[in-house]
């Protein structure tokens, strides 16, 4: 069912956002309060879920391992998978921002069923659809600088001429776009098709591809299919970030559809698991070293315990053990200077 409602409610909210423009004429709630609002839930939300995780006190190292950890100076440690320094910890994080390491060493598991046995096969395909989801959505949101900057900085045209090197089409076709969609599409094949996955997965997982998928779908309806007045919708997103907001004219009411599930996205992203990319930097299974053996923790939580020693011990009993015949410590400070 959450396939459904995460459905439902996408289309929901493209019909109210059409509705609003093209029926109610609600232009100015679409094109600047909702933005606006948006992008206040965005940035306090993620200062919020931030400020929440740097108050949880982490007392030990806990970092994920995957490999020899550092030990004698004749064993060869894994520098990236168990990591001793800080160096190494930034190092392995980095691999993680940028190439997904550990997705791509990820295994999928199956159960045999003519002989009863766990096999573990490799998942390349999901590491494939992961990265190149995410770098097609980063460049794709790079480009939309140009709407938001006068004049335009050489890296967003660089960015855009780059995009669309294979020149196809009038306007040309931009390949980060065109991914984008195909690898939200894959994404959600997957949740569909592998049965396992589907069983776990709720609203919320399914909520996010939709929207994604309509934020993408409606961005390639506009360039490539109906069209959009491209120099108003640069004014009102000039007027956005300038705090001098404008209405142009005849924009289109499929810019105001994709705009408003822009913002539905923006104002959803700080409480939902699209957070794990600002996350990642607060993970101490990921920014810590694992270096228990050689430098000592203390547990900042510990409380003062008054600890009966041995010594202490010998010194309270020290008649019935010497009658018992029980072994005393001669180097006991309580027994010193005795026969």
């Amino acid at each position: 069912m959450g396939l459904v409602y995460a459905l439902v409610l996408v289309m929901g909210l493209a019909l109210t956002a059409w509705i609003g423009v093209q029926t109610l004429g609600l232009y100015y709630l679409f094109g600047v309060l909702i933005p606006y609002t948006a992008m206040l839930i965005f940035f306090l939300g993620i200062l919020f879920r931030l400020i929440k995780w740097a108050r949880i006190p982490n007392p030990f190292p806990i970092p994920t391992t995957g490999g020899q950890q550092k030990s004698l100076s004749w064993i060869k440690h894994a520098r990236l998978d168990n990591p001793f320094t800080q160096g190494e910890a930034f190092l392995r994080l980095l691999s993680e921002i940028f190439l997904f390491r550990s997705l791509f060493r990820n295994l999928s598991s199956r159960l045999e069923t003519q002989n009863p046995s766990l096999t573990f096969s490799s998942a390349k395909w999901l590491w494939l659809f992961a990265i190149v989801f995410h770098y097609a959505f980063i460049l794709t949101v790079f480009r939309h600088l140009r709407f938001f900057t006068n004049p335009v900085p050489w890296a967003v045209k660089t960015a855009e001429a780059l995009d669309g090197w294979l020149e196809v089409g009038i306007p040309e076709v931009l390949i980060s776009g065109v991914v984008l969609l195909l690898a939200v599409t894959l994404l959600m094949a997957r949740r569909l098709l592998i049965s396992k996955l589907r069983y776990i997965s709720l609203l919320n997982d399914y909520f996010p591809l939709f929207l994604l998928m309509g934020i993408a779908g409606t961005g390639a309806l506009m360039r490539y299919v109906f069209g959009i007045d491209a120099a108003g919708a640069k004014q009102l997103a000039m007027g956005l970030v300038s705090f001098k907001p404008v209405i142009p004219g005849n924009i289109g009411s499929l810019f105001f559809v994709h705009l408003f599930l822009v913002c539905t996205l923006l104002a959803y992203f700080p409480f939902s698991k699209l957070m794990h990319p600002v996350g990642i930097f607060l993970s101490p299974t990921r920014t810590m070293p694992n270096n228990s053996r050689a430098v000592h923790h203390e547990n900042p939580w510990n409380y003062p315990v008054k600890f009966h020693t041995y010594p202490a011990y010998e010194a309270e009993f020290h008649e019935k053990m010497t009658e018992a015949g029980i072994p005393l410590d001669e180097t006991a400070p309580h027994l010193k200077g005795k026969d």
